[in-house]
């Protein structure tokens, strides 16, 4: 099964404690370059840093959007290479034991994640600027456009892999290693990479009720990932979440300020609809996930206990 891959190699404990550590301030540091750039052009343009440390919103609004865009999502590039040298280094661990319990990395797998939020993502957004057309409006430039759309598909799943990666990849089976269960780090890596998102301008905008998406969304991926013994499902998920929602819309409150499609300009406001994912699309894909790969043993995949390496 997906946690036990872990027992395979490197499995103490201080090896994954210390690997977090790490592996966090490696993401940090790729954060450098674009703290440099945003401070270099305030300064040269005679601006007031002390206002970037008042509103943090205006750190994304510095840069022209593309290259804010490639130097934030560098450190996750950063950060996912910090990863896999760990892994290699002190787990003597490849990233295909994260990746999969399957001889290949099933890419139908990922296709098909990628291909079902990207879908209902276009038609929901399709659905929304028809029904409420003063909402938007129309920002596509075809010269940044075309450069937003390499730079995201270039750097987009670097990110999004960076975080399947790191939760429902090492975390999930290193917390699973440490407490011998599989619903304590499903659980836990929900709840830690909502947390994550606490910072967001999105929540600062709509409130802490959105960390309910964001700690649910973490559950979903948890989900699939255990249920399917792969992350072959989250990655394409999460890589296609993010991608074509930076290339459909954006906004002057969201964390991604890009030359999209479509600009949403109303004033938002958390209600049924920045849940309604968690409780009524989500049951749904498990629904059409589980159909798709004959999903069984729920129990047992999700709070069952975990085969140590003297049951094996």
């Amino acid at each position: 099964m997906f946690i036990e891959q872990a027992f395979n190699y490197l499995y103490q404990s201080w090896r994954y404690l210390v690997g977090t550590i790490v592996i966090f301030l490696i993401w940090q540091l790729g954060t450098i370059p674009f703290a440099v750039a945003v401070f270099s052009k305030v300064l040269m343009d005679g601006g007031d840093l002390h206002l970037l440390e008042q509103d943090q919103s205006l750190l994304m609004k510095v840069l022209e959007p593309n290259l804010t865009l490639f130097l934030m999502l560098l450190s996750f590039a950063i950060g996912l290479l910090g990863l896999y040298l760990w892994l290699k280094w002190v787990h003597h661990q490849p990233m295909k034991a994260i990746t999969t319990t399957r001889k290949n990395i099933d890419w139908k797998r990922f296709g098909f994640g990628f291909a079902l939020i990207a879908i209902t993502t276009v038609l929901l957004t399709g659905i929304d600027y028809y029904l409420h057309p003063e909402s938007f409006e129309v920002q596509l430039q075809w010269g940044p456009f075309l450069i937003l759309v390499i730079l995201a598909c270039l750097m987009i799943p670097l990110q999004t892999s960076f975080e399947e990666y790191l939760f429902r990849g090492y975390l999930m089976q290193g917390l699973g290693v440490m407490t011998r269960s599989r619903w304590v780090p499903l659980l836990l890596t929900s709840v830690v990479f909502g947390g994550m998102h606490f910072f967001n301008p999105e929540v600062d905008k709509m409130g802490p009720i959105l960390m309910i998406y964001y700690i649910g969304t973490g559950l979903f991926l948890g989900v699939i990932t255990l249920m399917d013994e792969g992350l072959e499902l989250a990655l394409g998920f999460h890589a296609g979440n993010n991608l074509v929602g930076a290339l459909l819309v954006t906004a002057d409150w969201t964390a991604f300020q890009t030359n999209s499609i479509l600009r949403d300009i109303s004033d938002p406001s958390a209600g049924v609809d920045a849940v309604a994912p968690v409780f009524l699309i989500y049951p749904l894909f498990l629904f059409l996930m589980a159909r798709r790969y004959n999903w069984s043993d729920w129990r047992a995949k999700l709070i069952g206990p975990l085969r140590t390496p003297s049951e094996h």
